[in-house]
């Protein structure tokens, strides 16, 4: 059975509003054909429903695990006999929702916690994963005629991170010690961020308004800089990271504990509309036993072989999809 999940309406900045009429256009999306050469075929995907004679354009985030979970709704669709274009890499959160509201993309994997706060608006995140997922996908359908297929169990959500060193000099441990460090010596308790997190809802400022505490010393860097910058204490102490990323082990680095839950549940799973949806319903049953396969250690280790290891996302997605027997060989 398909469940639902909830999405949010972003309230933002008048910088971060202008930059979704920079990045919504022509050269934000994809190359608009796969990446990965030779269409999927076979496996379990196919089995679940036929899907061809419906075209879908699949979207996805710039960052490693969006590339991966892009490529794995290409090829899953590919498998089930869909005509698929792809536009993976498309620049930022609000370019990508607003690609889908526009119709210049059917379909690319949100977050629950992205929903909620970004896209509906909404400002306490719901503790519970499940009931988070449940108000997000009723309420985005019925304000946006957006529907959420099912979630998969891994949680890619927001943390602050440094290395050992750092760990064993301050004593922080979460981030609560963190704002009390940051109210003492602000250079001490400086915070790499992209530029995302430092203006959505659900970032840097829920984390300010539930530790009552500003961190003045926030350098802001590309997301991926921010994992080497962390390890090497230079030039912050700390830094925002994703909780699946494979780079956190691999630079082994620390995670601070969220300990008044500042950061949502971020579980992901594919959004798509209303019309396109209802084409061929039987694209939840395609997209449901991947999802459940989803989990975050799988996913961990597919982020870390395309961070770390330099594997192309389409090739990641491939092998997992292949390995899980959704796709043929």
């Amino acid at each position: 059975m398909t469940t639902l999940r909830p999405t949010t309406r972003l309230v933002r900045g008048a910088a971060l509003a202008a930059g979704v009429a920079l990045t919504v256009s022509a050269c934000a999306l994809g190359d608009s054909s796969s990446s990965s050469g030779d269409s999927a075929e076979g496996g379990t995907a196919a089995d679940a429903a036929d899907l061809s004679g419906v075209s879908y354009a699949v979207g996805g985030k710039e960052f490693d695990e969006q590339l991966v979970l892009c490529e794995i709704g290409v090829a899953t669709l590919e498998a089930a006999q869909a005509d698929v274009s792809n536009s993976c890499n498309i620049q930022g959160t609000v370019a990508t929702r607003q690609a889908l509201e526009e119709g210049e993309i059917d379909l690319y994997w949100e977050y629950t916690g992205t929903g909620w706060i970004t896209h509906l608006g909404e400002t306490t995140p719901i503790p519970d994963e499940e009931e988070q997922y449940t108000a997000v996908a009723e309420g985005d359908l019925a304000e946006n005629d957006i529907r959420w297929l099912d979630y998969a169990p891994l949680n890619n959500t927001y943390a602050i991170a440094s290395n050992q060193e750092i760990a064993d000099q301050y004593g922080v441990e979460n981030l609560t010690q963190l704002a009390e460090l940051a109210a003492s010596d602000p250079d001490a308790a400086s915070i790499c961020v992209e530029n995302e997190f430092a203006n959505r809802d659900d970032g840097l400022p829920s984390m300010v308004e539930t530790y009552g505490a500003e961190f003045p010393n926030t350098p802001n860097l590309a997301t991926g800089a921010i994992y080497q910058a962390i390890a090497e204490a230079d030039p912050c102490n700390y830094g925002e990271v994703f909780t699946t990323d494979g780079r956190i082990a691999a630079l082994d680095l620390v995670l601070l504990e969220d300990d008044q839950s500042a950061f949502p549940n971020y579980n992901p799973a594919i959004t798509i509309s209303e019309e396109k949806y209802m084409e061929n319903e039987g694209i939840a049953d395609v997209f449901a036993p991947v999802s459940e396969a989803l989990t975050t250690e799988a996913i961990t280790e597919l982020n870390r072989r395309v961070s770390e290891d330099g594997e192309p996302a389409a090739a990641v997605a491939r092998d997992w999809l292949t390995t899980e027997g959704f796709i043929g060989g």
